[in-house]
């Protein structure tokens, strides 16, 4: 009997360390990263993401973003997008918020950014283009040096940049 019980005990103990190492997201093969800056403006801008590293894949082949293909511009949940203040993103106004940021690129070396109101989702499998709130059409450029994890920095000046193996995307924020 004292051996059932503490066997039941110990598997009790087993789940409930998985369950607790599962919330920690740090511990996650893409872990959360998050770029934050105070504009010349005063507004605020945040990009909370999870940064997948390639690990050898190939962008378009192996890994996202692929063509055509609607991409939440991180990992796990839905990248999210915040302002504190009314903006301009690269001259199209998008109101004080906080936004899930997806990239549509094409075979033309264009990408379509797209800030839509449901912030709060897994990737991009429940986007729905009813609920964007802006779109903004950028190109898609090319880095000298590659990064195995993809990164976002926000410059004072508003300039944003994703960057993720050779690929650069940059937009104005003002």
């Amino acid at each position: 009997m004292k051996k059932l019980i503490t066997l039941t005990l110990l598997g009790s103990l087993l789940v409930s360390s998985s369950l607790f190492a599962q919330d920690d997201k740090s511990k996650r093969p893409s872990p959360p990263a998050k770029a934050t800056e105070t504009l010349k403006s005063g507004a605020v801008v945040t990009i909370d993401y999870s940064s997948p590293a390639l690990k050898g894949r190939v962008i378009g082949k192996d890994v996202e973003p692929k063509t055509g293909e609607i991409w939440r511009a991180g990992a796990n949940e839905a990248t999210t997008f915040e302002v504190s203040r009314n903006v301009t993103v690269e001259g199209k106004a998008l109101p004080a918020g906080k936004y899930a940021f997806f990239v549509l690129t094409a075979a033309n070396g264009e990408a379509t950014l797209i800030f839509n109101k449901n912030f709060d989702q897994w990737g991009a499998y429940d986007y729905k283009k009813s609920e964007d709130v802006l779109r903004v059409a950028t190109k898609v450029g090319k880095t000298s040096t590659s990064s195995d994890r993809l990164t976002y920095s926000i410059k004072k000046d508003g300039r944003v940049t994703l960057n993720w193996g050779t690929m650069e995307i940059a937009f104005n924020v003002q």
